[in-house]
């Protein structure tokens, strides 16, 4: 049976300085680096000094070592919170485990090249989309609860409590102070803005800190804090600096306040305005109601004065005697024409009665007939022959009628 290679099986292992020995030869062959971050820790010793970089963009440090007289004679002042690039070598300490990077070269971030960087990620951010006005969430009217994210006891919380309350007696806070100033700023803020985005009953987040040079506020331009105010639901308003300042947070958020003042402005209405306001559209409501009554009763005061709702038989009065006058011309015409008819009749009347039998009888003429019987039914005689001798006649005069009996016509009886 062969023997397992060093390290790969548990009946063989390394010891510990073998792996160390490995892992610092490994490093070394990386050599000389240059390295960009922001200061977090500086520990100055007599003759070396101890720092602590950080990664502005993610929660990853790394340890530098270098002369003192490096750090004093570097071209800024060497503080906490200030970005620089590093110039030097990973090592990898076997004895203790840790790793190191020795410094032999500082150069500061420049400021145009920060200007540079930020418009970079402006544009970048801009073209993602997380600019968009249409993507700002309005702001309630009246926020349940305010979560506010500012220093400790910094004069940007006074002023936003304090203006806000003044406002709004009844507001409540919920304030989660972080660093606003350095490396630890980003992660803070950033973990406070997770926290009041889910709780249940913050309506609206400030992020509020004071003016300071773009050094102080550096960040605020932060791409990883930008797209955390961009993932929020809740509507977050932006109170950096001053007027003036323009931090890239400002344009991602859903409002920008010039100052933590005009946030707390924004934030929450105004009672006493408000009450106004009320007061004012009372008075504005009554006026229009009592205006409208007056309108309406001046309408109703018009229709009343109407002849037809003033005096409503009028109307029917006068048709009434319109309807009597029509009905006595009516008679009238009637009447004329009855006459008139009535006098036609007698005329006509006249004129039958003239020129009728019974007024010829009467001047003494008389109307003969023959007698009816059983082979001819009676005729009026108009001629001789329809009076034979021995035929019976009637004859009619004007008081009634006679018979007699025709001898025939004359001349005959000889």
């Amino acid at each position: 049976m062969t023997e397992a290679e060093p390290g790969k099986s548990p009946d063989n292992p390394w010891p510990v300085r073998a792996v160390s020995t490995r892992v610092a030869k490994y490093i070394d062959k990386l050599g000389t680096v240059w390295v960009e971050g922001q200061i977090a820790q500086l520990n100055l010793r007599p003759t070396v000094a101890f720092i602590m970089l950080r990664d502005p963009a993610a929660d990853m440090s790394l340890s530098v070592m270098c002369p003192r007289d490096l750090v004093e004679n570097a071209p800024v002042k060497l503080t906490e919170g200030v970005q620089v690039i590093m110039h030097g070598k990973l090592q990898f300490h076997p004895g203790r485990g840790t790793l190191a990077l020795r410094v032999n070269e500082i150069r500061a971030v420049g400021l145009g090249e920060l200007l540079e960087r930020i418009e970079r990620l402006r544009k970048l951010l801009e073209a993602e989309g997380l600019f968009d006005p249409r993507l700002k969430r309005p702001l309630p009217f009246l926020p349940n609860t305010v979560g506010l994210i500012t220093g400790r006891a910094s004069a940007a919380e006074r002023d936003v409590v304090s203006v806000a309350q003044n406002r709004w007696p009844a507001v409540r806070f919920a304030i989660r102070n972080t660093a606003v100033q350095g490396p630890n700023t980003v992660p803070q803020v950033v973990e406070a803005l997770r926290e009041l985005d889910a709780h249940p009953h913050v309506d609206v987040i400030v992020i509020a800190r004071g003016g300071g040079d773009i050094d102080a506020l550096l960040p605020f331009y932060d791409e990883t804090l930008c797209r955390e105010i961009a993932k929020c639901t809740t509507p977050v308003v932006s109170a950096i600096g001053h007027e003036p300042d323009n931090p890239i947070c400002d344009l991602v958020a859903d409002l920008r306040a010039a100052t933590p003042t005009d946030a707390a402005k924004r934030i929450v209405p105004d009672a006493a305005a408000e009450q106004a306001t009320i007061r004012d559209l009372c008075r504005r409501g009554g006026r229009a109601l009592r205006n409208w009554v007056h309108r309406e009763q001046h309408h109703l005061d018009q229709l009343r004065n109407r002849p037809v709702l003033a005096s409503p038989l009028a109307a029917l009065t006068a048709r009434s005697e319109e309807i009597q006058r029509a009905r006595a011309a009516a008679r009238r015409d009637i009447n004329r024409l009855v006459a008139a008819e009535a006098d036609r009749v007698g005329h006509l009347s006249a004129r039958l009665a003239t020129l009728g039998p019974a007024a010829t009888l009467a001047r003494g003429y008389a109307v003969v007939q023959t007698l009816p019987d059983a082979s001819s039914t009676g005729r009026v005689l108009r001629t001789t022959a329809d009076a034979p001798k021995g035929a019976r006649l009637r004859i009619r005069v004007a008081d009634g009628a006679v018979t007699a009996v025709s001898d025939g016509p004359e001349g005959t009886s000889k």
